[in-house]
C-alpha cells in the first residue's frame, strides 16, 4: 500500500508595491524641507541677531545691530557671517528640496507642464536665499538678484501655483489662498520698500529691519504651510 504525499503549499509572496510608491513616499519625505527650510532660517537670524556686535559694509560701521532696523542681510557681514551665510544656503536647498517633492507627489492631475511651471517659479525663491547666501552685501547686484526671487517673485510664482493647485480636489481652497498670498506679498514688498533707507539704515534708525522680517515671515510661511499639507496628504488622495 503506497500513500500519496500532499506537496506544501508555497507560502504567499507578498504583494508588491504599487508602481511609484517608492516615489511618493520619497515626494512626502522631501515635502519636509518646505517646513525645515523656513524653521532654519528663521532661527538664525532671530538667535543671531542677539549676538552680532555689528557690520561693517562698504567702510560703514553699523553698530549696535538692531532687529528693528537693520536687514537680515547684514547678519551676514562680520562675526555672524559664517552662520547666517550657512544659515541662507541651508535654508535654500532644505526649501528647494521640499518644492519638488511637493509636485512631484501630484503625479495625476493637471496637465504636466502646469505642474513643472509652478515648480520651476517656486523652486526660484529657495534659489535665491542660496544665492543671497553667497554673495553678501559687497556684491550688491547678485545679492539684491537673489533677495528679489526670495520676496518679489512670489507675486507671481503664489498665484500661478494657486492656479494648478485649484484643479485639485485636495488643494482647491489653499490654492485660492496662494491667491490673496500673492497680493498680500505684493503689499508688504511695497511697505518694505517705502520704509527701507540706506542713510536711516546705517545710523541704526527707521523700522526696515522689522518691516523686511515680517516680509520674508510671511513668505516662507506659505512655503511651509504648503510642505506640512503636502506632508500630510496621503499619497492616494493627492493622486486622485
Amino acid at each position: 500500500m503506497t500513500t500519496r504525499s500532499t506537496p506544501l503549499a508555497a507560502p504567499p509572496r507578498p504583494a508588491a508595491a504599487p508602481p511609484g510608491a517608492h516615489l511618493s513616499h520619497l515626494s512626502r519625505v522631501l515635502a519636509l524641507g518646505a517646513v525645515a527650510g523656513p524653521a532654519v532660517f528663521t532661527l538664525a537670524w532671530l538667535v543671531l541677531g542677539f549676538v552680532s556686535s555689528g557690520y561693517t559694509v562698504s567702510g560703514t560701521h553699523i553698530a549696535p545691530y538692531s532687529h528693528v532696523s537693520q536687514p537680515i542681510s547684514g547678519l551676514g557681514m562680520g562675526g555672524t557671517a559664517p552662520f547666517m551665510n550657512t544659515g541662507f544656503v541651508l535654508s535654500g536647498l532644505l526649501l528647494l528640496a521640499g518644492v519638488i517633492g511637493i509636485f512631484q507627489g501630484i503625479t495625476a492631475a493637471g496637465r504636466p507642464v502646469a505642474r513643472w511651471v509652478s515648480t520651476v517659479l517656486l523652486a526660484l525663491s529657495p534659489a535665491g536665499l542660496v544665492v543671497v547666501g553667497l554673495f553678501d552685501l559687497e556684491s550688491p547686484a547678485l545679492h539684491f538678484t537673489g533677495a528679489g526671487l526670495i520676496y518679489l517673485l512670489p507675486v507671481i510664482s503664489f498665484p500661478v501655483a494657486g492656479h494648478y493647485l485649484r484643479r485639485i480636489p485636495q488643494w482647491r481652497r489653499f490654492g485660492t489662498a496662494l491667491f490673496l498670498a500673492g497680493a498680500l506679498t505684493l503689499a508688504l514688498a511695497v511697505v518694505f520698500t517705502m520704509t527701507f533707507d540706506v542713510d536711516t539704515t546705517a545710523a541704526g534708525h527707521g523700522v526696515a529691519g522689522l518691516t523686511q522680517r515680517v516680509l520674508f515671515t510671511e513668505v516662507l510661511a506659505w512655503f511651509a504651510a504648503m510642505g506640512w499639507l503636502a506632508r500630510r496628504e496621503p499619497a492616494a488622495r493627492r493622486d486622485a
